[in-house]
């Protein structure tokens, strides 16, 4: 080997010592929560969401939940969707291990603000946003899962199932909860056209007050598959 090749492989490997790649922190679920607040979502809905969610969190079982896991820990984030392009991350991702992470996380669900108002129904653009979410995680997690809740059926961008589809394609599983408030059938419909993966599953919600108790339930079940 020559003297000039000996030269540049120690630059290499002096550059790959000064870059040294990050090992991504195992989890056992990477958890995008997908909450819809189109149009029909008026502001006393949207809070009923949002509490409920931050709620659940300081819930103490899905605090023993998270801790069941072979790593005893999950990320998550979380995002607000429309139409089929109107996507905002208000909750970047979160590590939660135990009950004071699950109530900081808790805390930034429940400081989020609204970000959207109105622009249709794109189930389809929440599950095609939230995957590529899931896919850019700096966790690396044996599960990967988007919750879809809403109140209406996909009205704008493709349909929900080609989203579903790809997204299962991709190893992502999609649970549901559906809000039956306007549409008493949504359910049927979430079953037929948005869950998808092993063990996906649905949690109806007749109205927006059972909703918080629907998270605990949704998230105890999700976090516990094994």
């Amino acid at each position: 080997m020559t003297r000039r090749l000996l030269f540049l492989l120690a630059v290499a490997l002096a550059l790959a010592s000064a870059w040294p790649v990050a090992a991504q922190t195992e989890v056992d679920l990477a958890l995008v929560l997908a909450v819809d607040v189109s149009g029909s979502v008026n502001e006393a809905r949207f809070e009923l969401q949002r509490r409920g969610y931050a709620d659940a969190f300081r819930n103490p079982r899905v605090v023993q939940a998270i801790g069941a896991g072979a790593r005893r820990s999950i990320a998550v984030a979380m995002v607000q969707w429309t139409g089929p392009t109107l996507h905002v991350v208000v909750v970047d991702w979160m590590l939660v291990h135990d009950q004071a992470s699950a109530s900081a996380l808790a805390d930034r669900i429940e400081a989020a603000p609204r970000a959207l108002f109105g622009g249709g129904t794109s189930v389809s653009g929440a599950i095609d946003f939230a995957a590529e979410l899931i896919e850019e995680s700096p966790f690396h997690a044996e599960r990967r899962t988007i919750d879809v809740s809403g109140d209406g059926a996909n009205n704008r961008g493709r349909p929900a199932d080609l989203a579903r589809d790809e997204a299962v394609r991709a190893g992502i599983v999609i649970n549901g909860l559906p809000i039956l408030t306007l549409e008493p059938d949504l359910d049927a419909y979430y079953r037929d056209n948005v869950i998808g993966g092993p063990g996906a599953f649905v949690i109806a919600v007749s109205t927006y007050e059972a909703f918080a108790e629907a998270i605990v339930n949704k998230l105890v079940t999700e976090i516990a598959l094994r």
